[in-house]
């Protein structure tokens, strides 16, 4: 059973750095994609950015590109997510999820798709990010 762990959130100034983890095991596939979303008081899911473990290709949200950049270390089995420079909105619960992907149509999907919350089916419990002023 595939599980996600993420962690490394907390209380962080603004303007300073912040990395969050996210420990990943039990999956039946080499292909999946690992995504980090966060979801802001009062406001909708949002997908940040997705990597897919076989390539390394990496997926950007339009509006966070330069900001936030997603990485993986395959011996650690961990994908984490740089926050550069955050900010007082980058204050969220930050979760990870995943969904393993053994066709070509199912990497099509999620080539197009990795932004949708209900493409994924496993997710982390989430971690708390809050960025004071």
């Amino acid at each position: 059973e595939v599980q996600l762990q993420a962690s490394g959130g907390g209380l962080v100034q603004a303007g300073g750095s912040l990395r969050l983890s996210c420990a990943a095991s039990g999956f039946s596939f080499d292909d999946y994609f690992i995504a980090w979303f966060r979801q802001a008081p009062g406001k909708l899911r949002e997908g940040i950015a997705c990597i897919r473990k076989s390539t390394g290709i990496t997926y950007y949200a339009d509006s966070q590109k330069g900001r936030f950049t997603i990485s993986s270390d395959s011996d650690k089995n961990t994908v984490y997510l740089q926050v550069n420079g955050p900010k007082p909105e980058d204050t969220a619960v930050y979760s990870c999820a995943a969904i393993e992907t053994s066709s070509h149509m199912e990497f099509a999907i999620m080539k197009h798709r990795w932004f949708v919350s209900s493409e994924y089916v496993y997710w982390g419990q989430g971690t708390q990010v809050t960025v004071s002023s």
